[in-house]
């Protein structure tokens, strides 16, 4: 993907490994550690990720194949620039058991079917929901941020063996989440054309 790189993110990014260095990470995680940090201001990010580089690899892959992007919310949608998405949050419902975050996680899967990437920033009931479907994912990206249900919606994306980006603590939401899915976008394809 071309893309022109504003000086203000050039800037963000130098001193951004001033800071902190990342040069240890292999290529695709190094790229999501530091486009999540970017978008976070938050270096704590950095031990707090959780992601495994074949599993990135493999998604940057299927992302670049043209593999659906599904996200839980239309801010999460929102930050992904450069790529349609599917989002279903405004044709959900909640009804008993089943919060209006869950039930757009089963609509979206009906449309999408198997083989998506998806992007869940915002609503742990929606990652929750997400690991009782087949849906065989490219990539789950499980940021949701929150008190209640975010560490355990993560923790269980984790133990579900499913290729995944999450984090331990409560922190994640729609920035970040979208964050990570754009540092795979924005990873050039063939390896040559790497910058660091």
């Amino acid at each position: 993907m071309n893309r022109v790189v504003h000086p203000i993110e050039m800037e963000s990014y130098r001193r951004l490994r001033a800071r902190l260095d990342t040069s240890h990470f292999p290529p695709l995680t190094r790229a999501v550690v530091e486009r999540v940090i970017h978008s976070a201001a938050d270096l704590e990010y950095a031990t707090d990720l959780v992601m495994d580089e074949g599993d990135l690899e493999k998604a940057h892959t299927a992302l670049h194949s043209g593999a659906p992007v599904v996200t839980d919310v239309e801010m999460v949608a929102a930050g992904i620039t450069r790529r349609e998405t599917v989002c279903r949050l405004r044709d959900a419902e909640s009804g008993p058991g089943l919060t209006r975050s869950a039930h757009a996680i089963r609509l979206a899967h009906e449309q999408v079917g198997s083989g998506a990437i998806w992007v869940i920033g915002n609503a742990p009931t929606a990652l929750e929901e997400l690991l009782t479907l087949d849906a065989a994912p490219a990539l789950v990206i499980g940021l949701p941020v929150g008190f209640v249900g975010a560490v355990e919606s993560k923790a269980a994306l984790r133990e579900s063996g499913l290729p995944a980006v999450s984090n331990v603590s409560e922190k994640g939401g729609s920035a970040v989440a979208s964050a990570a899915l754009n540092a795979l976008l924005y990873h050039p394809i063939h390896p040559s054309e790497e910058t660091s």
